[in-house]
């Protein structure tokens, strides 16, 4: 009987460490103290945070190149950079301008080796970039008749599954309605790569500065910016899902599951609108930028399909938040079930600010880019199990 039990209790342990070696992607994540890195940012234990790239003035979005060369946009600063890593060493060994003088170029996109740049109210093409960043190049003038206005009128962009190129338009203000001064304002819109065909995809989005597509649904995911001056704690910054086109997100209306904005809030009432609700309402004030889904295989398999946020920090409350990665995970069904920090150390105290994340890309190898527009870091995020 004995024996019986014990091949029982062997062949049990034999089919556990097949399971497990069958799944090729499977990386643990470690116990244990969270890393520090750079001296200041704490990360998961396993997790390394490196310099990319330093002096890149007022980095913001980011677009990879086929051949590895990274182009950055800025805002106030009106550079775009082109960024090489001439080793493939993960750290730059030159940075190129390639425009200046540009009015607020936040965002960057590629497309089959072209570099698209985003100012307040134009967009520009920048041909073959690869073959020519440190040339002076000439851009190509794709559309030049989005709304001028300044007040959020920074712009991110990307290129969707679709081919389309994706183009949100601020609202003009902290919080006003002027849909019919011009319906453009406030929304998420899309165009053909030449500019042809410019329509609104969603209404309501008061300022997103960072959008996604679901690795699974193929839904568009994007962040958004709450209103100011209702007080510290509300309304929520917002993490968002379009599931049809045509959605309207609150703005002015309704800001996060159910707060009525005090100036608009009873015109709201009186419209037959079915305000579409945040996935999940972050932190007030935190200034959700640009967000991901990991989709990688170098870190833990836990993070796999979340939700990564880069919280560029508030600038109106009275105790500073945000200034951080957060991170959203999802339970089987595709609930948020944990929203929480995953880089943190960008503010110390309430008054030593390090740097503001704003962007995150995924490298090829798993690691991410994120971009800080206060000190002009571009960080490398790596996992070793090890």
């Amino acid at each position: 009987m004995k024996h019986i039990q014990l091949l029982i209790a062997l062949s049990f342990v034999i089919m556990f460490a097949s399971s497990c070696e069958t799944d090729e992607n499977f990386i643990p994540e470690k116990d244990g103290s969270p890393s520090i890195s750079l001296g200041y940012l704490e990360a998961p234990a396993g997790f390394e945070i490196s310099v990319f790239a330093e002096n890149v003035e007022n980095a913001r979005q980011m677009a990879m190149s086929d051949n590895g060369i990274l182009y950055v946009g800025s805002r106030r600063k009106g550079n775009v950079y082109a960024i090489v890593d001439t080793n493939n060493d993960f750290r730059a060994d030159s940075i190129h301008i390639i425009a200046s003088g540009l009015r607020l170029p936040n965002g960057v996109a590629m497309k089959d080796g072209d570099l698209y740049v985003a100012e307040v109210s134009k967009i520009w093409k920048f041909e073959d970039i690869d073959s020519n960043y440190d040339q002076n190049p000439e851009p190509i003038l794709i559309i030049d008749e989005l709304p001028t206005e300044g007040h959020h009128g920074w712009k991110y962009i990307a290129f969707g599954p679709d081919e389309k190129l994706y183009v949100p338009i601020g609202a003009p203000c902290n919080i006003c309605n002027h849909e019919e001064d011009n319906p453009l304002f406030a929304t998420l819109t899309r165009m053909n790569a030449d500019g042809s065909e410019h329509e609104i995809v969603a209404k309501g989005i008061r300022n997103t500065v960072g959008f996604t597509w679901h690795p699974t649904t193929g839904n568009i995911w994007f962040t958004d910016n709450g209103r100011d001056w209702m007080g510290d704690d509300i309304p929520p910054c917002e993490l968002n899902e379009i599931t049809a086109e045509g959605q309207h997100f609150g703005y002015p209306y309704m800001h996060g599951n159910e707060i009525w904005d005090p100036e608009h809030g009873e015109d709201g009432k009186t419209k037959n609108i079915d305000f579409k609700k945040p996935v999940q309402e972050l932190g007030a004030h935190v200034a959700p930028l640009g967000v991901i889904f990991y989709t990688g295989n170098m870190f833990p398999t836990s993070y796999k399909n979340t939700a990564l946020i880069a919280e560029h920090g508030s600038w109106n409350r009275s105790e500073k938040v945000g200034y951080r990665i957060s991170q959203v995970k999802f339970d089987k069904n595709g609930s948020p079930k944990s929203y929480e920090p995953f880089i943190s150390g960008w503010l110390q105290g309430d008054e030593d600010i390090k740097g503001r994340p704003v962007a995150i890309l995924q490298l090829e190898d798993g690691s991410l880019l994120i971009s800080d527009d206060e000190s002009g870091t571009i960080y490398r995020v790596s996992y070793s199990a090890q």
